[in-house]
């Protein structure tokens, strides 16, 4: 008898043995090739997104007309932004209202100061609205919550003199000053990087549910 439960024993062993050998012989094997990516979910509309994006972009070309000294092309820029702004979806915020109307302000602030741009004659007077400009924009994106795009910060600690630093939105960490840029009359491109990130908006929430 004991000899019988001696001889079942080892099969039980052999079996389990069998089993585990199998099963994570398989679970390493469905383990190779690269890990799931998570998704990006955003809780606004993809109408929204756009109409924020739209704003973006024509203000990141017109940094960069700013960064040139270029008036022409931040006349065209600041015209395609002020269309952006009008075109912004603004009521699809109204589901909330506290962010609604907290939203109201520095929208109409930007209008007002991309209207001040297409105005100004003179490049001071532009980059003191464009300070302005940028600073309702970070105040309406940080309301807003927008969540497609992680958005630097920037700051030159001496855009209008020593005692008082400028600040602009930038889709990277690198620093093209819109204050100083390449032709400035006395300091030319040598302050171009003058400046760098102090902060960032990013509001990306990643889909981890769906990466498992």
């Amino acid at each position: 008898m004991k000899r019988v439960l001696s001889v079942l024993g080892i099969l039980l062993l052999l079996f389990v043995g069998y089993i585990w050998f199998f099963y994570f012989r398989g679970r390493k094997a469905r383990q190779k090739g690269p890990r799931p990516v998570a998704l990006v979910v955003s809780k606004h509309s993809d109408l929204f997104n756009q109409s924020v994006s739209n704003i973006m972009t024509a203000y990141y070309d017109m940094a960069e007309g700013f960064v040139k000294w270029d008036s022409s092309s931040i006349n065209k820029y600041a015209l395609e932004l002020k269309a952006a702004l009008d075109s912004f979806k603004v009521d699809e915020l109204q589901k909330d209202t506290v962010i609604y109307l907290t939203a109201l302000d520095p929208l109409a602030n930007a209008k007002a100061e991309t209207a001040i741009i297409l105005q100004s004659t003179t490049p001071e007077q532009r980059r003191v609205s464009f300070n302005n400009l940028s600073d309702n924009l970070r105040n309406l994106l940080v309301t807003v919550r927008y969540d497609r795009e992680k958005i630097y910060w920037q700051e030159c600690p001496m855009a209008f003199g020593e005692e008082r630093a400028g600040n602009w939105l930038s889709k990277t960490d690198i620093v093209r000053n819109p204050y100083m840029g390449t032709s400035h009359p006395e300091y030319k491109d040598e302050m171009l990087t003058c400046g760098g990130p102090k902060d960032t908006i990013n509001f990306i929430i990643p889909d981890t549910l769906n990466a498992r």
